[in-house]
């Protein structure tokens, strides 16, 4: 391609940029006084005290010595003309002279026609300035943005009480010069290159535009192989399409790349500034600015032969255009540093007219009027009564669904007229008495702010309603009533003192704008309503549109949908993850300790690591353990996969997909205490790492995209793999396994564990096109434990110490949310200053929290109190938050304390101090105790890290126990860490997390379990061994036993305790009653039965038998069956054993207690406990290190699964605590990979084929022997007589099941 645009692109860039250099000089010093030059006839007001227009310099002190209106109100101005459009930077007032006539707040308003005025707003809102404390100083105003207009009018809003309104004003600036062009809908300018072919790497274009038309085409370039630029006002917004890829389609076709902006057809100035650099792009539009890359690969734009400015004319056919044209006016464009108007000015030959451009701005003089009250604002107009029909139209726009447009009672009986706006539809309806005797509906979505025309005619019996010049169809007068206009017209709403028949308004007033109001074919004078002249109005903005979107900038966080009415705004947040007034609060916990901590257990969890941050949530698993809660990310690729033919010229690659981004699992990461990832590589005859000193033939890539040339098990910078380390490798001249190169299978598997190169995203593998070389590798999940955030905590135990941090940036969306636990009376969370903002979070008392806030309006204090005191030395939770919306403050779970924001005013935080955190700035009011987890908009702050260097204040804070013991459910005992807490459940028949996980098994005929009380025994490595000691010789003074039963056995025995020559036995008997047997003595057996239910019925039973003393209570179902107590003479001996199921040594077992006994029992225990000790969980989990004795099949299961299952046909459910379940990896990889060759496909089928022929002729083999010797036992095995026929086919079910086994 040519050289020679190229440069001229460049070149021309550089004239830009000298340009802006000189605009911005222009503006240097413009500060000189425009006013005081004036004459008296260049001001003007509402009203005057003199009735002629008193001249209201600044300093002046002849004649009345300043302006004062003929009555002190809202509706008054001051307005002054400055002659030509010029730059005003700074105003400045005072009070009228020699009296105590001033004004406190007044508000500008700014014009270039004397007419549809526009309010200076600075932070997005109405700018109220202060205004002035006595009759002569002066109070002096700098712009924070200057502002380009002719006139000027200054707006009181509050004056000195004991007087009137009175004003001397200036206004500083400096002239301003610009080149406009007026395009009138059908004309153009074509900027017509010095080439063929305009390339660019680089653009700047500039201009300002204002127009009252929603669409057209602003400029418009093309080339031959199909890229293009064109900016065009799309319903009141700009759009931008950009197109660098000759592959995309043709700008009829394609959508914009960007729209920006709204309400731009409002017939003000606004500013458009496009930079481009290659395929970056800024697009600013006013004050808002998108960046945005194009598609395709490209850097250039090349357009052919010309630009054109205003429209697209179509080549060969004068006139015509592809689109819409730009109907207003344009100033300053600039195209890459080329003035375009100035060239057309001055007739250059680089620039073609189409149409009729002109090079001053004619705007039209329409007068546009707000109502601003929902409630109060309407708008009286007379109209000529008792005429043939009727005919009125009008302009309107608003953000709102519902409102009345127009009531006016007709004449001659017709009824009345009534227009409203519904739903977002146009509703017209006659209304005659309760008679409705016409009604037509017309569009939808009228609320969404863009100008809309209305029209209604009605002439001999027809009435036609016609919405943006499309007529709706008539409505079928049925009644053939004539029509006559009244005299009154009420468009907008009512006034109070009115009747229905004169002014109807069924639904709320009107919010919005309106324009261009015609009765019977007239125009309305609407500054003659202004002056007072015509007709009557309330709460009315004349001469001015005050519509504002709110939904731009869009203040709905994480992508919410953002809607308005004409007041607010309206967050969506579905589909978001995140809820609240702004879309601003995570729906998920920051970690899965905090999940934990909540009391769940392991599963699929969304966690957000940053919380309110702009890190969206990320799907993890937690498998939350006794001892560490593990977080897992799965990614891809988690199957061991097989790579052939790879060599350095034709690598093998593989991606790794987590289904998050990187900026999320680093966060996850670096919230961790510790992170990992198995990488295991199988090798054969394919190097490794290629130790000792080659280069690497296989490497990964982590979370910065750097190369790692280390494997699992060794650290960063030493490229060894982790039996280099232990000096275990197969070959000790190499430091892997597999860089011995043997032509045979082995491994090289370890854990990555350094967080700063965590994850793998990446694994190249480029040494397996060898002869007989092939590999295998597997990448584990992400896996990550500990919260480095959760219990980071601080203690403070002096008043005047404070931790400190950098200033808190919270301009529109602030929350706050920490532990804390004290005892003290009072004192500082957290504090933070601006020059005027602030935020302040304390205890003010010891049952009231305050958020105190103050955005430039002044304070806001919010003040939950609790009916319980706050400064118990337990930990409390706070959570408070402040965003455009609302502000609010959370105390534990009490109810949310709320206020809604201010729709206008200030509402940016803006602070600049240090935060202060357990104190204040003055060192005053500090705060003593503890404040844990401090998150500020999801950023966590590290509390101890900063209180290591700060005195008085110490890292950590003990006593987690005390106030979240009651999580440690079933006798877990809660145990202090430094960072948290755990439930040890070493006396609690219980397990997991919480203690809440039962312990149960399913038992078979004879399946028996013994617990000897002999000595005692650990049952974990962190437990002394006298906290579980039980010896022989003491006699209990307490019993405690409980446990949990299913069975469809009756009778049977669950539960026999031996002690010497007395016992207790808890069985079911024949009829599925319960009972409870005590021999304390060799002449007396106590015999407690519960008859309730038959409790051999497939169903979870609970039973407990609490003994105090010698008073006893029985407990089934969690209801109190029997109390009793035994007489004083009884004697508790000290117990020897406890069994469960068939009692083996036969001990001179009563009758009832051995026909229980037969069998024992079957079906399933679960969560057995006798005291301090959980016989079944020591049988399942404590076996050789617990005095317990197994006889029989005893299968772990769980209870709750087998409810109304027959619980003789449960087999045993093997469950994984993590989902992402790995195979041995470390075996010789002869089955784990699949080779591709047909030879040892063939041999390996050969020998599977062998060997399950070989397990089939054993089985069978086996099963004769045992049918054989089954039969044989059940020959010598005699039923008791008192045994049923059904019970007996239960024992042969339940010896059929147990053969299974």
């Amino acid at each position: 391609m040519d050289s020679v645009p190229r440069l001229t692109g460049v070149f021309t860039l550089l004239l830009s940029g000298l340009w802006h250099l000189g605009s911005s000089a222009t503006n240097y010093n413009c500060d000189d006084p425009l006013a005081s030059l004036l004459s008296p006839m260049a001001f003007s007001s509402s009203s005057d005290l003199t009735g002629t227009h008193s001249p209201a310099q600044l300093n002046r002190r002849v004649g009345t010595g300043g302006w004062s209106p003929a009555d002190s109100n809202a509706q008054q101005w001051l307005q002054m003309d400055l002659g030509n459009r010029v730059e005003i930077t700074a105003v400045a007032t005072q009070g009228r002279y020699g009296s105590s006539d001033w004004v406190t707040s007044y508000s500008l308003m700014f014009s270039d026609t004397g007419r549809n005025w526009k309010q200076y707003k600075q932070e997005d809102s109405i700018w109220t300035f202060a205004g002035n404390m006595n009759a002569d100083s002066v109070m002096h105003h700098k712009l924070l943005h200057s502002v380009r207009a002719r006139f000027v009018r200054f707006v009181p809003l509050e004056w000195n009480p004991s007087g009137k309104i009175g004003m001397r004003v200036e206004v500083y600036g400096c002239s301003y010069k610009s080149d406009v062009a007026d395009f009138d809908g059908r004309s153009s300018l074509l900027y017509r290159f010095n080439q063929k072919l305009m390339s660019t790497l680089k653009d700047v274009i500039s201009l300002k535009f204002k127009s009252m038309q929603g669409d057209g085409v602003l400029f418009h370039g093309e080339g031959q192989r199909g890229d293009h630029i064109t900016l065009e006002l799309q319903k009141g917004r700009l759009a931008l399409h950009l197109n660098l890829d000759d592959s995309k389609p043709r700008l009829s076709s394609s959508p914009p790349s960007v729209t920006l902006g709204s309400l731009l057809d409002d017939q003000q100035w606004h500013s458009v500034l496009i930079e481009r650099v290659g395929k970056q792009v800024n697009f600013s539009v006013d004050k808002h600015t998108q960046h945005f890359r194009t598609k395709g690969e490209a850097d250039a734009l090349d357009i052919d032969y010309e630009l054109s400015f205003g429209g697209i004319p179509v080549p060969g056919k004068p006139g015509t255009f592809l689109k819409k044209n730009f109907h207003g006016c344009i100033e300053n464009l600039y195209y890459n540093g080329v003035n375009i108007i100035d060239l057309a000015k001055r007739r250059k030959h680089q620039i073609y007219t189409v149409g009729n451009v002109t090079f001053s701005c004619s705007e039209p003089q329409i007068v546009p009027i707000t109502f601003v009250n929902s409630s109060s604002s309407y708008l009286l107009l007379p109209g000529t009564p008792q005429i043939d029909g009727l005919s009125v139209s009008f302009q309107f726009r608003t953000w709102n669904k519902d409102g009345l447009l127009l009531s006016t009672e007709l004449s001659e009986g017709s009824g009345t007229l009534l227009l409203s706006l519904e739903g977002g539809t146009v509703r017209l309806v006659i209304q005659k008495m309760t008679e409705r005797t016409a009604e037509i509906l017309t569009g939808s979505s009228l609320n969404d702010g863009l100008w809309h025309s209305v029209s209604i005619n009605a002439r001999r019996d027809r009435i036609t309603l016609s919405l943006d010049n499309d007529a709706a169809s008539p409505a079928q007068d049925t009644t053939r009533v004539q029509i006559y206009s009244g005299n009154s017209y009420y468009f907008g709403g009512c006034p109070d003192n009115l009747t229905d028949s004169q002014c109807l308004n069924p639904i709320k007033a009107f919010q919005g704008c309106m324009r261009l109001i015609f009765i019977d074919n007239q125009p309305k004078d609407l500054i003659s309503v202004q002056q007072g002249s015509l007709g009557n109005f309330s709460d009315l903005h004349i001469d001015l549109c005050s519509i504002k979107d709110r939904c731009l900038p869009n203040y709905c966080e994480h992508g919410g949908f953002c809607s308005q009415s004409w007041t607010t705004f309206y967050c969506n947040c579905s589909n978001t993850g995140y809820t609240g007034a702004t879309c601003h609060n995570s729906l998920y916990e920051q970690s899965c300790e905090v999940y934990r901590h909540q009391g769940n257990t392991a599963g699929f969890f969304y966690i957000d690591s940053d919380g309110s941050g702009p890190l969206g949530p990320l799907q993890v698993y937690c498998n939350i353990t006794e001892d560490k809660i593990w977080t897992s990310v799965q990614h891809n690729n988690t199957e061991l996969t097989h790579v052939r033919g790879a060599n350095p010229e034709k690598p093998y690659t593989m991606a790794l997909d987590y289904g998050g981004s990187m900026e999320q699992l680093e966060a996850m990461i670096d919230s961790s205490e510790h992170c990992e990832q198995e990488v295991a590589y199988h090798c054969r005859r394919s190097r490794l790492l290629n130790t000792p000193d080659g280069t690497p033939f296989t490497w990964w890539i982590g979370r910065s995209n750097e190369k790692h040339p280390y494997w699992g098990g060794a650290p960063p910078g030493v490229q060894q793999c982790e039996c280099g380390l232990d000096e275990s490798c197969l070959d000790v001249r190499h430091f892997c396994n597999c860089d011995a190169d043997k032509d045979e299978w082995t491994n090289d598997t370890g854990f990555l564990s350094f967080k700063d190169h965590l994850p793998v995203t990446q694994i190249v593998i480029t040494d397996t096109n060898r002869s007989n070389s092939e590999a295998a590798w597997r990448i584990g999940p992400l896996r990550c434990y500990g919260d480095r955030h959760f219990w980071n905590a601080v203690s403070f135990y002096t008043e005047a110490s404070y931790l400190h941090f950098p200033t808190f940036h919270a301009e529109f969306s602030a929350d706050i949310s920490f532990f804390f636990k004290t005892t003290a009376l009072s004192g500082v969370f957290l504090e933070n200053l601006g020059i005027k903002d602030f935020i302040r979070l304390e205890i003010s008392s010891p049952s009231e929290i305050t958020f105190a806030i103050d955005v430039g309006n002044g304070p806001v204090e919010l003040i939950v109190h609790s009916p319980s005191l706050l400064n118990d030395n337990q930990w409390h939770y706070i959570r408070a938050e402040r965003n455009l919306k609302e502000t609010s403050l959370q105390v534990d779970s009490l109810p949310r304390m709320t206020r809604e924001t201010s729709e206008e005013g200030h509402f940016r935080l803006q602070l600049n101090s240090q935060l202060f955190v357990g104190g204040t700035s003055s060192r005053q009011k500090g705060f003593l105790g503890c404040i844990r987890s401090l998150h500020l908009n999801g950023q966590k702050l590290d509390l101890e890290e900063r209180a290591k260097v700060t005195s008085g204040v110490r890292p950590g804070c003990p006593g987690h126990c005390s106030t979240y013991g009651s999580i440690c459910h079933n006798g877990g005992k809660c145990v202090e860490k430094y960072s948290g807490y755990f439930c040890d459940c070493t006396n609690s028949p219980y397990e997991g997390p919480f203690c809440k996980k039962e312990v149960s098994a399913v038992f078979e005929a004879g399946t028996s379990v013994t617990y000897m009380f002999q000595e005692p025994y650990p049952v974990t490595k962190n437990i002394s061994l006298s906290s579980s000691a039980i010896y022989a010789d003491a006699a209990p003074s307490k019993e405690n036993i409980a446990f949990s039963f299913v069975t469809a056995q009756a009778p049977s025995l669950l539960l026999y305790i031996n002690s010497s020559q007395d016992y207790l036995a808890v069985l079911l008997c024949k009829n599925g009653s319960l009972q409870v047997r005590y021999q304390l003595s060799k002449e007396e057996t106590q015999v407690f039965n519960i008859d309730a239910e038959n409790f051999a019925n497939r169903r979870m039973h609970h039973l407990k038998i609490n003994r105090e003393g010698r008073e006893l209570a029985i407990q089934v179902d969690h209801q109190l069956r029997l109390s009793y107590n035994f007489s004083s003479e009884v004697e508790f001996r000290a117990i020897r054993s406890l069994t469960l199921g068939k009692v083996r040594e036969h001990l001179g077992l009563d009758s009832e207690i051995a026909k229980a006994n037969t069998l024992g029992f079957v079906g399933c225990l679960s969560s057995v406990q006798y005291n301090q000790v959980a016989p079944l969980k020591a049988a399942l989990r404590h076996a050789t290190i617990a005095p317990v004795t197994v006889q029989g099949t005893l299968m772990e299961s769980s209870c709750g699964s087998m409810v109304d299952v027959d619980v003789n046909t449960v087999t045993t459910v093997h469950s994984s605590s993590d989902p992402f379940g790995k195979t041995d990896e470390r075996e010789p990889l002869t089955n784990a990979v699949r080779s591709d060759s047909a030879v040892i496909g063939g041999v390996i089928a050969v020998v599977i084929f062998i060997i399950f022929s070989i397990i089939g002729i054993m089985t069978r083999f086996l099963y004769q022997h045992k049918q054989s010797h089954r039969t044989n036992q059940m020959k010598e095995k005699e039923y008791p007589e008192n045994l049923d026929s059904s019970f007996r086919n239960d024992i042969d079910l339940q010896n059929t099941v147990s053969e299974s086994f």
